[in-house]
């Protein structure tokens, strides 16, 4: 809907170069043809630009960078060059303001004879972002902006209703019936329901699933697009189905995926002027590990796929750690601090005895601490001491890797004896884990009910497929050298001779 209007005023400058001259009446003249320019480009920037139509609609906008890259997404849609489009973010960054309240808005002003249907996973919300995009079209704003686009009189119901130009928007809950209508746009915002989200039965999500291909995809027009906007859950919701069946048939493209975390790999928030990275840290602190992970980070966890089950640990319940014969401390480093590299990863482990079933003491170990974290070298080499000094391991092992090797000189300089763990050749990662996942399975690996415990488990859980595998990789690590040492005799093993405790020298 341009207008072609120039760029700027220059066509105005022999006008505004003899101002004087000019009587009252030519004067003003003048500046309503300067009125009337500001105007008609600020319609046309409006019509063109999605960002601009939201900052005109909302004046209380607090712009964001994941703003920006959802705008352009937007655009691309509208052009017609983007036709499948998931966006992944957290709750309170304006989602639905964003997608289900101005976006439809504003496609229909570009397109008015267009079909939208918008569904949200109860038809009560579906009605209410209609109730608000019917409002919107009606005000003045938008009348400025879109001057030929309004609302049919007859058809004006919250969840159904026209443009004046043969338009139509349909507003829908998840489940609901879509028989007889057709979408130039479907808008899916946030199928799933808290209730959905925190059930312990994965299935529930393949509702959603088989509603949405017997139902809005069916419905979209020739040449259509489809907005998915929601808050991660599980592995198995409606974005991990869609993106699953897609590379199943071979259409691993089919869908540009934008995942938006809370907190960006830089360490910042992403939207840094509504949330602070205090805010978020508190709030991360709150909320578990596996719901502060997939809602707010797009990385759910799931237990498909994975070698170490979350069943196979075991939970103590106590205030204090048992007593360890031995205890070990365990070092992943990474490279640097800087944006995409990996974190610096510690964990800490010991050995204890318990009386099993039979009246024996068996061997057990448990996770006495965690932590993981960006650290340029310096900062690295005080927490790797000052965690030394805090615990006083019976072995401190650290990967002869990244900044593994100088860590490793700078600490045996002062006195820390420092034992570098070089993995065997093709014993990668995966190999790794498998080699200490019939530990986990014999019921003798333990972990606090604390944060940093469920970290690592979380991590497991979606190891090989998580996102990081830092703390998998330092528990390994520690694990491996524990049961090279002989002190985790477990029923897979060779038959051997009772063990006797011995002191750290061992190692």
């Amino acid at each position: 809907m341009s207008s072609g209007l120039p760029a700027d005023l220059s066509h105005l400058e022999p006008y505004l170069d003899n101002l004087d001259s000019l009587d009252p009446v030519a004067l003003g003249r003048l500046r309503d043809m300067v009125q009337k320019y500001s105007e008609m480009k600020k319609q046309e920037d409006c019509q063109d630009d999605y960002l601009k139509f939201v900052k005109e609609s909302w004046p209380v906008f607090i712009e964001g960078e994941h703003h920006k890259m959802m705008a352009r997404a937007f655009e691309r849609v509208a052009k017609g060059e983007l036709k499948r489009l998931i966006i992944n973010m957290p709750p309170r960054h304006t989602k639905s303001e964003f997608a289900s309240y101005h976006l439809p808005a504003w496609f229909l002003g570009k397109f008015p004879g267009k079909k939208v249907i918008q569904t949200a996973h109860t038809a009560e919300l579906a009605v209410g972002f209609g109730r608000k995009v019917r409002n919107l079209v009606g005000s003045q704003t938008y009348q400025d902006i879109f001057p030929g686009v309004h609302l049919q009189q007859d058809s004006k119901a919250a969840g159904r209703w026209n443009t004046s130009d043969g338009g139509e928007y349909f507003a829908i809950g998840v489940g609901g019936a879509v028989t007889g209508k057709g979408a130039d746009l479907l808008i899916i915002d946030d199928p799933h329901s808290e209730q959905e989200g925190q059930s312990a039965d994965p299935n529930v999500f393949n509702k959603t699933y088989e509603w949405y291909t017997s139902g809005p995809r069916q419905r979209l027009q020739p040449g259509g697009a489809i907005v998915i906007v929601m808050t991660r859950w599980h592995k198995r919701d409606l974005t991990g189905q869609l993106i699953k069946s897609s590379v199943q048939r071979s259409g691993s493209g089919e869908w540009e995926v934008i995942e938006l975390p809370a907190i960006l790999p830089s360490g910042s928030p992403l939207w840094p002027g509504f949330w602070s990275l205090d805010e978020l840290e508190k709030l991360r602190s709150e909320l578990p590990v596996a719901k502060w992970s997939a809602q707010y980070q797009q990385a759910p966890t799931s237990e498909e796929g994975a070698i170490i089950k979350r069943e196979w640990w075991q939970r103590w319940t106590e205030d204090s750690p048992p007593h360890c014969d031995f205890v070990i401390q365990s070092w992943d480093t990474a490279f640097l601090k800087k944006q995409r590299s990996d974190y610096s990863a510690c964990t800490t482990w010991g050995v204890f005895y318990r009386t099993n079933s039979t009246g024996e003491d068996e061997v057990n170990v448990i996770l006495l601490d965690a932590f993981k974290a960006r650290m340029e070298f310096p900062e690295l080499k005080k927490r790797a001491y000052d965690e030394w000094k805090r615990w006083k391991p019976d072995a401190f092992i650290v990967e002869g890797k990244a900044a593994g090797m100088p860590l490793i000189f700078e600490l045996r300089a002062i006195g820390i004896p420092v034992q570098e763990y070089t993995p065997s050749r093709g014993n990668d990662k995966i190999a790794r884990v498998n080699a200490v996942s019939d530990m986990f399975a014999s019921g003798i690996i333990w972990c606090p009910e604390r944060r940093f415990a469920e970290e690592v488990m979380e991590e497991f859980a979606s190891f090989p497929s998580g996102e990081h595998d830092d703390l998998v990789d330092s528990s390994t690590q520690a694990l491996i050298r524990f049961r090279q040492g002989g002190f985790i005799p477990i029923n897979s093993d060779d038959d051997e001779d009772d063990h006797v405790p011995r002191d750290g020298a061992y190692y």
